[in-house]
């Protein structure tokens, strides 16, 4: 086992072009093992440079490490030119504005910096966030600066190693819909065009200076939006867990909460600080197993109401309660989190306009939206496209996002919504109920609206498209038992016949109005199925009926994701 000659020249091409001198040291040392018959070394060589990373609507995102695959200061530095002459040469743009924010993760400074130098030296004029801070904070800048773009140096809630660089468009460069959210086809591929044109590195201008530094007039700015939302005559009396898990969050989402009169915040002590290692959870997602368990532990000895979690760069936001009908403390769902937020909108805020949820989050919201006289929306999946929807007044997406305050964050804010989580538990505790309690008011006016996530992870990538063959060929005739009213192939769609345009995946809708979504990870080796059920709630229904009615939900969730497994072959 050994280097091929055409690998060695890539890796050898790299070393003199890398501007990072560690990130060089790091390459020799992996070349050098790899030609020593290391089978691993050579393994992570060849993937290293086995393509370029993609840059698509999500930015760019991947694992720290030399080579075009991988996420390093000559990436960053191909795509902040990239964008550069996107915004100077595609849009034709004069001295474009640009914001630059970063997380504490390794590398995401070094990245921001040199992405402001390069952007400097090309003509635009850039803004950079003087220290670390959440994303929503950078989304909010570029609509309050009225900039042309926005760069976020995170990878959110992705393991240690990784990194990432999101792109939104502003002012010039996008429609009035679009100023302030991440970037849709077909900037996206313009974009990326322009990074593959990108000249060697070395060759690409550097400025030593020449860019602004945006201290913390920005931060109050931010602080002022969004603690203009809660009810300041509204009720207190509520003791809050937070956690940041070990993100950005901690500072503003205090701030916020102390400022609109939550006096009671506990920090989880172990998670407040950024930390770059995360070492307290083994994935820092607040949706994963175990990643708020300190929380929990200090919810239960502080007696507390409501446990409030941010991710990383706090652009989400997850709630947990003490669930009567459980005994116990649970995370919300993203949905219920979703409806409960919509609700408390409409009902406490008087918000007027458009509830936007993705296609795979619960329709309960649509159910809310039409007692309330309101229209719903109904979007593809992620907040690139909720935020674009017309007239948006709310929008979530089941993976815990939500947009509270569209005109001043139009992207997922983890750090608004906080407050709205807040404001909401001091307004049910003072009612003389809770959370749950609420959901159960809603299921009681609405029905029961169930939802889970069946996720079905892969080696072999290709049997994700023969899964979806597979179901496109011989989809089920029924549903837990109910007939299959609408096999939707989404691929199909189009604006005119249903709202959306085109994406993989298949939608699956019984008469009994059990619904599955079915479509690969955009992020991840994985297809996902998007499950819920809906139960009829007895008019005027106790707290132990609804949990009766809860239970069977879940049971029923349970038997469809194994017909699920059985129709895609995973049994």
């Amino acid at each position: 086992m050994s280097v091929d000659a055409a690998l060695r020249a890539r890796a050898e091409a790299w070393l003199l072009d890398d501007p990072d001198p560690a990130s060089r040291a790091a390459l020799e040392s992996l070349l050098e093992q790899a030609e020593a018959g290391s089978g691993p070394a050579l393994e992570e060589l060849a993937d290293s440079f086995a393509a370029d990373l993609q840059f698509g609507t999500a930015g760019l995102r991947g694992r720290m490490a030399p080579g075009p695959n991988r996420m390093n200061l000559a990436v960053v530095s191909r795509a902040a030119r990239g964008l550069a002459d996107h915004l100077l040469g595609d849009l034709g743009l004069s001295e474009p504005l640009v914001v630059i924010g970063y997380d504490a993760r390794y590398g995401s400074q070094d990245f921001a910096h040199r992405s402001a130098a390069i952007m400097t030296a090309a003509g635009c004029r850039v803004a950079l966030l003087e220290r670390h801070g959440p994303t929503p904070l950078v989304a909010f800048g570029v609509r309050h600066l009225q900039a042309d773009a926005g760069i976020v140096v995170t990878a959110s809630h992705n393991p240690p190693a990784d990194n990432g660089y999101k792109v939104y468009l502003g002012g010039r460069a996008a429609e009035s819909d679009g100023r302030g959210v991440q970037i849709v086809p077909p900037a996206d591929a313009r974009i990326a065009a322009r990074i593959a044109a990108v000249g060697p590195v070395r060759r690409i201008p550097v400025a030593e200076t020449g860019w602004e530094l945006l201290g913390e007039q920005l931060r109050e700015h931010y602080l002022e939006a969004i603690c203009a939302l809660p009810d300041l005559d509204g009720p207190r009396d509520v003791r809050i867990v937070h956690t940041a898990m070990h993100g950005v969050g901690t500072e503003i989402a205090l701030a916020a909460l102390h400022r609109t009169g939550f006096a009671e915040v506990h920090p989880v002590a172990k998670q407040a600080d950024p930390d770059p290692d995360f070492p307290t959870v083994a994935f820092p997602n607040p949706e994963e197993p175990g990643a708020i368990d300190l929380a929990l532990e200090l919810a239960r000895t502080l007696a507390a109401d409501v446990v409030i979690a941010n991710d990383p760069d706090a652009d989400r936001c997850a709630a947990a309660v003490l669930d009567p009908h459980q005994g116990d403390w649970r995370m919300l769902t993203g949905d219920e989190l979703g409806v409960l937020l919509g609700d408390h909108l409409v009902r406490r805020h008087g918000y007027r306009g458009v509830l936007a949820r993705s296609i795979v989050s619960s329709r309960w919201l649509g159910r809310l939206a039409e007692h309330a006289g309101l229209e719903a929306a109904s979007t593809l999946t992620g907040f690139k496209w909720i935020s674009r929807a017309p007239g948006i007044a709310f929008g979530y997406e089941e993976a815990i996002g939500y947009c509270v305050l569209p005109e001043v964050v139009r992207d997922k804010d983890g750090l608004s919504a906080a407050l709205m989580v807040a404001e909401m538990a001091a307004l049910a505790k003072a009612e003389g109920t809770s959370l749950v309690g609420r959901l159960d008011e809603l299921a009681r006016a609405h029905g029961l609206f169930s939802t889970s996530q069946l996720s079905l992870r892969v080696e072999d990538l290709s049997l994700i498209p023969a899964m979806m063959r597979r179901l496109r060929a011989t989809p089920p005739g029924t549903l837990l038992g109910s007939a299959v009213a609408e096999t939707r192939d989404l691929s199909e769609g189009s604006v005119e016949t249903t709202g959306l345009p085109p994406t993989e995946g298949m939608l699956l809708l019984s008469e009994d109005d059990t619904r599955v979504v079915v479509r690969p990870s955009g992020t991840e080796p994985k297809l996902k199925c998007y499950l819920e059920v809906v139960e009829a709630v007895p008019e005027g229904a106790s707290e132990e009926e609804i949990g009766a009615v809860r239970r069977r939900a879940g049971e029923r969730l349970e038997a469809l994701e194994d017909e699920l497994r059985t129709v895609l072959g995973q049994a």
